[in-house]
């Protein structure tokens, strides 16, 4: 049975999680100080006038985007889409290849609900990450289809992967089960009848070695099936 390798998980390559929370608490601050200077009448020369461009409702007259030159190198690499005063969301091409590397989603009290990022680095947004009180990543959501449609849902504990359901089959329902114990996948289990829970599991030794059980009945009993030779996870 071939088991499918461990998704890497970074946000962006080269930039740590804390890099990236820094900028972005750095970029929403600019996007609240500009709106208060493009929407007053005192807007002259100013470094940030020199960066910034904002566009506006053309009926209502409200923000709606401010496109930011956060480097000022003369390209833009970060924009926010704005409800007058408030972010709403974030766009950020922090390598400035023309591909979004990043995006961010705010709630209506401007704390960050969740980070969208692009496994492929290719500016196709394919997973979400969810952060906890401390600021460490507790869920990735990934769409492996990247049809914008989540499908496999990590858990973390202190950043590191513990567990993961995923639905493979893209019926709806959780087909496949994996736990780890640190670097390892110590477990993968899957449903292959349909009924909602796993009906077949590989538990992995230390050593690489998998032992095949099965729950025949669903009621959660599992027994050894067979001997499996080491394998590759």
């Amino acid at each position: 049975m071939k088991i499918a390798p461990r998704l890497k998980t970074q946000i962006l390559p080269g930039w740590s999680i804390d890099q990236f929370n820094r900028l972005s608490k750095w970029i929403v601050r600019a996007s609240v100080l500009l709106f208060a200077l493009t929407s007053c009448s005192c807007r002259g020369p100013s470094e940030p006038s020199r960066k910034v461009e904002p566009v506006y409702d053309k009926v209502t007259g409200s923000l709606r985007i401010l496109k930011l030159d956060s480097d000022g190198d003369g390209k833009i690499d970060t924009v926010s889409y704005m409800d007058g005063g408030r972010v709403v969301r974030i766009e950020i091409d922090k390598d400035e290849d023309g591909k979004v590397d990043r995006w961010e989603y705010y709630g209506p009290d401007q704390n960050l609900e969740k980070v969208g990022f692009s496994r492929g680095n290719d500016g196709v947004e394919d997973a979400w990450s969810y952060a906890g009180a401390d600021g460490s990543i507790v869920r990735i959501d990934v769409s492996t289809r990247r049809d914008g449609k989540p499908n496999r849902f990590e858990h973390y504990e202190n950043d590191v992967l513990v567990r993961a359901e995923e639905d493979t089959d893209g019926d709806g329902q959780i087909d496949k089960w994996e736990t780890y114990n640190g670097a390892a996948l110590a477990s993968v289990a899957f449903d292959e009848t349909h009924r909602g829970t796993p009906n077949r599991r590989l538990i992995y030794g230390a050593n690489g070695s998998a032992r095949l059980e099965v729950d025949a009945a669903g009621d959660g009993h599992f027994v050894a099936a067979a001997s499996v030779a080491p394998a590759s996870r």
